[in-house]
């Protein structure tokens, strides 16, 4: 990287610091100045602007690691950014909320309270306006319509070797919770929330068989694959490079099979 190259890291870490926080990015102040440059122009001045996304997709991507690590003072800095860029409230509590099935309720509430303190901290009313678009009587039916249509019937089919008391109900549940509860709910729309699950998943290491067939939704739902690659790129700084490389290699099936060729060719 020449002098050039350089100088333009520093004033794209600067651009995109200020929009997204309203100020400056580290010098020297602090108590590890270094680090701090490093992680600063490494993330805002050269993986913000790779890829197609822009700022709001950026942060609800960061918002939904930050979610998934339990990261909760970056968490609440990242509301902060979403808010500074003009993300609706809304929407940043169904990117939260949307992790739930995925990593738990505890760590969600956890998040949901970092979330609302920035909240609270910015003067927005809580609770926020209501998003269910289900009831008891149809959440099952209704999630049924989303996971089929994205996903037809394959984890019913996958688990009917279980005990008959777990062989319908668990699959059950997914689709009344994933799909019902969850994925009907207004504030965020189909396809963002198919790739922020794909962001979920990555983010949690060890799913990557997960990775995959929500990939396939994603693409279902609306996403193209460089969106989805990079969502998966702004997620790096957040999850480190293994989970990267991992999730990257669960994608790669996909582009092998949508081309015709083996997932086992280079």
């Amino acid at each position: 990287m020449n002098g050039t190259d350089k100088s333009e890291r520093i004033t794209k870490t600067e651009q995109k610091f200020g929009e997204l926080f309203g100020g400056k990015p580290v010098q020297d102040e602090g108590t590890d100045p270094e680090f701090m440059r490093i992680l600063q122009r490494f993330i805002f001045g050269e993986v913000c602007y790779t890829g197609s996304l822009d700022n709001r997709l950026r942060e609800l991507v960061t918002v939904t690691v930050l979610t998934v690590n339990q990261t909760l003072p970056q968490l609440k800095a990242h509301v902060g950014a979403c808010l500074n860029v003009g993300v609706p409230p809304l929407e940043i509590r169904e990117a939260v909320y949307q992790c739930a099935p995925f990593i738990g309720f505890p760590k969600t509430l956890n998040a949901i309270a970092a979330m609302n303190h920035v909240f609270t901290q910015k003067g927005i009313a809580l609770p926020l306006e209501k998003a269910e678009t289900v009831t008891e009587e149809t959440r099952l039916d209704k999630g049924k319509e989303i996971q089929h249509r994205l996903y037809g019937d394959e984890i019913a089919r996958r688990y009917t070797w279980l005990p008959e008391d777990f062989s319908g109900k668990i699959p059950q549940w997914l689709t009344e919770l994933c799909f019902g509860d969850f994925a009907t709910r207004r504030g965020l729309e189909g396809k963002t929330r198919e790739l922020l699950t794909v962001v979920i998943l990555a983010a949690l290491g060890g799913a990557e068989t997960q990775v995959r067939s929500h990939t396939a939704g994603a693409i279902k739902a609306g996403n193209t694959m460089e969106e989805i690659i990079s969502a998966l790129s702004q997620a790096l700084p957040y999850m480190g490079f293994p989970r990267l490389f991992n999730a990257l290699n669960a994608l790669r099936d996909i582009v092998g099979t949508s081309a015709g060729k083996s997932v086992s060719e280079p």
